[in-house]
Order: structure tokens, then sequence, then C-alpha cells
């Protein structure tokens, strides 16, 4: 296998593990899809197949999404976000992401939270 090219594995900050997150977005709807763990040679594989490649942590191993289930990810774009640490993959999804068989990973419901409408949006940049 070719290694990634330097030029973006200097700009990756992986965590210990040396993965970085990678967040799945529908081209088309622009939907979250998923979210999943990439290494240097999913990132490679992801960026010279076309084919939006992960790294199992429970498998300990690159797959490829859909190569069981079918439900494959077309590689549209990718981004790097401004701290290096998450990637995200802009892709055309041929049926479900889910492994439960759901269109996304967050169709189980939103958390109750405070939502404060914007006129009570503290002024003072805290973060």
């Amino acid at each position: 296998m070719t290694a990634l090219d330097p030029r973006v594995s200097e700009r990756l900050k992986r965590d210990a593990a040396g993965l970085v997150v990678a967040v799945v977005q529908d081209a088309s709807s622009g939907e979250v899809r998923m979210v999943g763990w990439m290494d240097d040679a999913a990132v490679h594989r992801t960026l010279t197949t076309g084919r939006v490649t992960f790294f199992s942590r429970s498998r300990n191993r690159l797959w490829v999404k859909g190569e069981t289930s079918g439900h494959r990810q077309w590689v549209r774009n990718v981004r790097l976000d401004c701290d290096g640490d998450t990637l995200l993959v802009v892709a055309d999804c041929d049926g479900p992401a889910c492994h439960t068989g759901a269109a996304t990973c967050f169709d189980t419901g939103q958390l109750d939270a405070v939502v404060l409408p914007p006129g009570q949006w503290p002024t003072s940049a805290g973060g």
C-alpha cells in the first residue's frame, strides 16, 4: 500500500491510537449520516479510491463502507477541520449508513436541551 501523502499526514492530529474522527455528510441532503474513525491507511484509501474507508476499532482492521452491506459511500470531497483532528467526508450514499438499517446513525431522537433564542445569547466572549 502507498503511504499517506506527507502534506496530509503532517496536518492530521491523531488520538493516542493514531486515529482521527471522520464525520460523513450526505452530499445531496446535507444530513450527517454517521461518524467513524480513520487511521492513516483509511484516510489514504478514502482520498485515493473514491470509497469511504474506516478503521474498525472493534475488529482492528480497515473496512470499506458497504463491503458487506452494499450500502456504499462514494467520496465527493474531504475536508479537514481547523484543529486537524476531524475529517468531514461529503459523500453520495447508496442506502442507509447505520448498522441498524436507519438512513443515519442520528435517528434515535433529540436529547432534551435548553435552547436559547438569539436575543438571549450571552454577549461576552467566553468560548
